[in-house]
Order: C-alpha cells, then structure tokens, then sequence
C-alpha cells in the first residue's frame, strides 16, 4: 500500500501546466485523467498526483524555500532514467534547476536532477541503488 494517497497541487493555468506535466508522467508511465477543471495522473494501485486551479489566481508563481511545497523526488532505476527524464521535462518546458549529476554529499551513488514549472513547482529525478553487499 503506498504511503500517500494522492498529492494535489494548486497552479495558475491548469492547461499550461498540463503541457508541462504531461510529457512527463507519460513518461514516468502513469496515465492521465481529465475532470471538471482539473486532471490527474496514476499508474494502477499507486499515488496519484492531481493539478488543481488555484483558489487565488494570479496568486503565483510558488518560491522555492518559502513555507509550503519544496520539491517531488521521483525514484528511478538509472542514471539513464534521471537523464532521460530530465530532457523529457526541459523539452515540455521545464526549467533546469540542476542538471543531472552526482550529489556525494547525500552519497557517492546518488544522482539527480532538478527541474521547476511556470508555477514554481519544483521536482527532483533520482537515482540512489543500494549499496553493494562487501559479504561473500
């Protein structure tokens, strides 16, 4: 059982954020849904990640490090995976935070990459396998 149940997020222009998303959970092989004024990504029995209009609109963009959302990991399988996605966002109009590279200060395995939205929605793609067993 997954330890979230969905994540909804606020944003200014529902379409354009769309635009952005979309490629990437497409990519990442969840499925969209379209409601009413707004839409959802899911893959079967896992989170689902839901754009919502903003109450207050106009009210954007988010500033990282202010109280509130501070960014999305998503775990990937590779480093080809982080690299591959990050270029699947930067193409649907994403802003690179920090492109894809190792992050020693977490480990000497974990690899990432940084990328934010028109509404200052920030995610993370990551890479971190576990380390290897030294028994024999």
């Amino acid at each position: 059982m997954p330890v979230f149940d969905h994540l909804g997020v606020s944003v200014d222009d529902v379409p354009s954020a769309i635009a952005q998303f979309d490629p990437v959970f497409t990519a990442l092989g969840f499925t969209r849904y379209d409601a009413d004024g707004s839409v959802s990504w899911h893959t079967e029995g896992e989170t689902e990640f839901i754009l919502l209009p903003a109450r207050e609109p106009g009210s954007g963009p988010h500033r990282h490090g202010r109280v509130g959302w501070q960014h999305l990991a998503f775990a990937v399988d590779s480093r080809a995976d982080v690299d591959r996605l990050h270029a699947v966002a930067v193409d649907a109009g994403w802003t690179v935070v920090r492109d894809p590279k190792l992050y020693p200060r977490f480990n000497e395995r974990y690899y990432a990459s940084f990328v934010e939205d028109g509404n200052g929605i920030r995610i993370e793609f990551m890479h971190n396998p576990p380390r290897e067993s030294t028994e024999s």
